[in-house]
């Protein structure tokens, strides 16, 4: 536990001493919440969908987790071109503690990053429906942290070059996110676009995240966690196989 442990608080300092990244990682949610909250507010509303910052504002929290998330798997390239990552796969410690610390850590760092998007909101004029609503938001927050901190991870670990892994995030990201229901509902939406969210993992953790804040889910909250769960596990084997298998 004591690898686990190091690696996690490793990840948390890097994060608190970048204060540049910690303010630009706050620009996009900002821009969302206030471009599409308050410019398509009035839209949604007349079209019968209520408030949409009620709408809006548990997608944008995601989103947030989402892209910290993903993008904390290039300092496993990073670290592979420096140097750090030899010193850290040669000590006697088992790979997956190394894996599963760095992935904690980083699900940490995007967790905090949701929770001052959340805050964000708040501001903005976002209002919860009760104190324990925002506990059982911040379960689903973390699972989502936790599942694409673990897939940034398994990606950066089968790659070397640090210009490839943007591209292919991106490749990624950009549908996940979109396709989620961050942004619009699900219902109505063509039947292509419909199974696609189906199969986003990130649908039912952004459905999870609205419905506890905002009574506007679509599934259960079993379905949620239950699949959220799921696909984390499985994705967590998959990245601590995939990271026991680097070649210095």
């Amino acid at each position: 536990m004591g690898a686990i442990y190091v690696m996690w608080l490793r990840q948390i300092k890097k994060y608190w001493r970048s204060k540049p990244r910690m303010i630009g990682s706050l620009g996009q949610p900002i821009l969302f919440l206030v471009a599409l909250g308050f410019g398509l507010g009035p839209i949604f509303q007349k079209a019968g969908g209520g408030n949409y910052i009620d709408f809006l504002a548990p997608g944008i929290i995601a989103m947030s987790i989402l892209f910290s998330a993903m993008f904390n798997g290039i300092e496993i390239i990073w670290d592979r071109q420096f140097g750090f990552l030899k010193e850290t796969l040669v000590a006697p410690v088992q790979r997956w503690k190394i894996m599963f610390g760095r992935t904690l850590g980083g699900s940490t760092v995007s967790f905090m990053q949701g929770i001052i998007v959340f805050l964000i909101t708040l501001a903005i004029g976002f209002r919860p429906k009760s104190a324990e609503s925002v506990i059982l938001a911040f379960i689903f927050m973390f699972l989502i942290a936790l599942l694409f901190t673990a897939l940034g991870t398994a990606i950066a670990s089968r790659l070397t070059d640090m210009q490839a892994f943007p591209l292919i995030i991106n490749f990624l990201i950009m549908p996940i996110f979109f396709l989620s229901g961050a942004l619009f509902p699900l219902n109505g939406v063509p039947t292509a676009v419909k199974i696609i969210a189906l199969v986003n993992p990130l649908s039912y953790g952004v459905d999870g995240i609205r419905a506890a804040l905002s009574g506007m889910g679509q599934f259960s909250f079993a379905i949620d966690f239950g699949i959220m769960a799921a696909v984390t596990a499985i994705v967590l084997f998959i990245g601590t196989w995939m990271f026991s298998k680097i070649q210095l």
